[in-house]
């Protein structure tokens, strides 16, 4: 009945394409400017509102300046507001935000402190609003940290994740692809340790919310370069660690639910080892995944992001090529991503730069994308938001 119900929507889909007149737009949510602008996401408030975030300041993980800025795009309106605070940590970096809008309307915000200038001591944060859909920034009623508490388990998933990735690749264990020369038997020693399993559990894509209420926060690692999920089952009041999604040094997972309850989750790899979008799943509701493989999709080590749309199909933004992140491409699947037969350029420009996208789909049916854009190398930074159609993408370059 549910495999009916899927291709019913996907006929109504191809009918409406038929008659839909491809859309697009875009504008800077602020003015180029010099400072280093990075890692946008977006949500849809529940009045019509969007709300955009990122990080801001004159670096990342090294500078104490870095902090979690906002705007606000009232629905109805074409200028975004001025520009807002949503977090600080003084004296330390503020990394990564991720919006998150729950089953009570409730707003949250995610986010990382660095300390000791290292992601792998990264604090994982996050606070909570009810009175956020109005001027300026939300008014934050708690904050709290997240610290999750990998066991045993952490260990043994590594062990035989790392042993399959050297079976399939020989080679792999002494080089980890040119980016650490860091073995396997080093990462599982220092995951024996207790407090290097606990700390440095880092945010950047959407949170997936599953039928059930659970409630998946995609989570990475720059120490062991894995990946896994916060999971909550109590509506965010507790949150314990899924088994380690392992790989050729994976980061920044973005998760996408198939129609039978299958979870797909896509990431970067870093180094010189595949640049390719890697790939793994999990078939009881984020718990444990698959060893990540090579998808044919090329990456540049950048971050991407996949969500599924109203209608069934898949959409993808990911950086097209291996070596810059100077073109940003919107691909989409109606087959749950076993193919993606379209495609369409968000960005080409030589020497410029546009990356860690960010995707929704909103309730009358537009697809917005936010993302860190730099036209050239001398230019300013700013966030980038633009709107389109599934009909847009098809229409291709």
């Amino acid at each position: 009945m549910q495999r009916n119900w899927f291709l019913l929507t996907l006929l109504f889909a191809v009918a409406e394409m038929a008659c839909a007149e491809p859309f697009y737009q875009e504008q800077l949510v602020f003015p180029l400017q010099d400072k280093h602008v990075h890692s946008s996401c977006i949500v849809e408030c529940p009045n019509g509102d969007l709300l955009v975030t990122w990080f801001h300041g004159s670096g990342e993980r090294r500078e104490s300046d870095v902090l979690i800025q906002g705007a606000r795009l009232k629905k109805g309106r074409s200028e975004w507001s001025p520009v807002f605070l949503m977090a600080d940590t003084p004296e330390f970096p503020d990394c990564n935000p991720v919006l998150f809008i729950d089953s009570n309307k409730d707003l949250w915000l995610f986010w990382i402190a660095v300390l000791a200038e290292r992601w792998e001591d990264s604090v994982l944060r996050y606070r909570k609003a009810s009175h956020y859909q109005g001027k300026g920034a939300p008014k934050w009623s708690w904050q709290e940290d997240i610290i999750l508490k990998p066991g045993d388990e952490f260990v043994e998933s590594l062990a035989r994740g790392y042993e399959k990735i050297a079976a399939d690749n020989p080679g792999f264990n002494t080089d980890f692809g040119g980016l650490v020369t860091c073995p396997m038997e080093s990462l599982l020693e220092a995951a024996r340790n207790m407090s290097n399993r606990q700390k440095g559990w880092m945010t950047r894509t959407h949170v997936l919310v599953l039928p059930s209420g659970r409630i998946l926060l995609p989570l990475y690692s720059d120490g062991f370069y894995v990946s896994l999920m916060a999971i909550s089952d109590d509506q965010g009041k507790t949150w314990r660690a899924s088994s380690p999604v392992v790989g050729a040094c994976l980061n920044q997972p973005s998760v996408v639910r198939k129609q039978d309850g299958t979870l797909v989750a896509y990431m970067r790899s870093e180094g010189d080892y595949k640049k390719r979008v890697m790939r793994s799943e999990s078939t009881d509701d984020g718990e444990t995944w698959s060893p990540a493989i090579a998808t044919d999709m090329p990456n540049p080590n950048a971050s991407i992001e996949a969500v599924a749309l109203q209608d069934g199909r898949w959409i993808m933004a990911y950086n097209d090529c291996e070596d810059e992140r100077e073109t940003l491409a919107l691909a989409m699947s109606d087959d749950e991503g076993a193919s993606w037969k379209w495609m369409r350029h968000l960005e080409q420009i030589p020497g410029g730069a546009f990356h860690y996208p960010s995707i929704i789909q909103t309730r009358d049916g537009r697809i917005h994308v936010t993302y860190t854009y730099r036209p050239g190398a001398s230019a300013g930074k700013s966030i980038k938001h633009v709107t389109l159609n599934a009909e847009w993408i098809i229409k291709g370059d």
